[in-house]
């Protein structure tokens, strides 16, 4: 659903792990209000059924976060392609299913992953974020407008028992955004986080799990807040975490923006 009065015409994004999932449904919505997609993914397959159902408006892009050539070179496709680049989506990532299919029923203790694949998470998880937000803002910081939007996760989940090295990646990756967002404060380029707002019904939890797959978050709920984040609507706002399924479609845009969000990572805390 595309929020009343909102059209992304002209905005030229990036979207990492595009090719399925949180991903996938965020490339959807951004090009159903009009943006141009640069769909970034190591699944070739996954990138494919992206560009075959966005009439046109897409650009796959194998590629890697963890390589910091493929983020320059995606961010230089998207240049070549738009002739600029105004949204970067920082939501590439893997989950604790990469580790062992049922760690739902069965955690998996700090203990039990191996150096290399916090490692791994690490890499993936933030630096991949990093990579990618380095890579595109200094053309952003040139046209004094631009979007990182980073997709993190909910902070219980962060802290939770059994969920390393998953949550404290993502934790790292929030504190990224904050630091972010304020190292451009006043530069026109904003840095919001977006999260579900709980377990998503995707390959991250996997089909084999004893779970109830109807309560699980929707990709789709991601829709409406990426939309309004990517739009000049959203003009000034910064250093915020939006929660995805409190979005209110009923209510008025930036009500709705402003009841699903609050500050980013820990900044209430001292």
């Amino acid at each position: 659903m595309i929020p009343i009065g909102l059209s992304l015409d002209g905005k030229a994004v990036i979207v990492s792990g595009a090719g399925n999932g949180l991903g996938k449904a965020m490339a959807f919505a951004l090009v159903a209000a009009g943006a141009s997609i640069i769909a970034v993914d190591t699944d070739e397959a996954g990138l494919e059924s992206v560009v075959s159902t966005a009439a046109g408006q897409v650009v796959p892009a194998k590629a890697d976060v963890t390589s910091d050539t493929d983020m320059e070179t995606v961010v230089d496709l998207c240049r070549k392609n738009f002739g600029h680049v105004d949204v970067v989506v920082c939501n590439a990532g893997i989950g604790m299913s990469s580790i062992r299919a049922d760690y739902h029923t069965n955690p998996i203790k700090f203990w039990e992953a191996d150096p290399e694949i916090v490692s791994r998470f690490l890499d993936v998880n933030v630096v991949g974020a990093f990579r990618l937000a380095r890579a595109a803002v200094s053309h952003m910081r040139e046209q004094k407008w631009g979007r990182i939007v980073s997709v993190t996760t909910s902070l219980s989940t962060m802290m939770r028992k059994g969920n390393s090295p998953y949550g404290p990646s993502k934790a790292a990756h929030e504190a990224l955004a904050a630091v972010m967002a304020g190292d451009l404060l006043g530069s026109g380029v904003t840095v919001n986080v977006l999260v579900p707002g709980g377990a998503a019904d995707t390959s991250m939890v996997p089909h084999s799990e004893a779970v109830d797959r109807s309560k699980l978050v929707k990709p789709e709920m991601m829709g409406p807040p990426i939309i309004w984040l990517a739009s000049g609507e959203s003009d000034g706002v910064t250093a915020r975490r939006f929660v995805a399924k409190y979005w209110d479609a009923s209510l008025p845009v930036e009500e709705a923006a402003q009841r699903c969000s609050a500050p980013i990572a820990w900044g209430t805390l001292e």
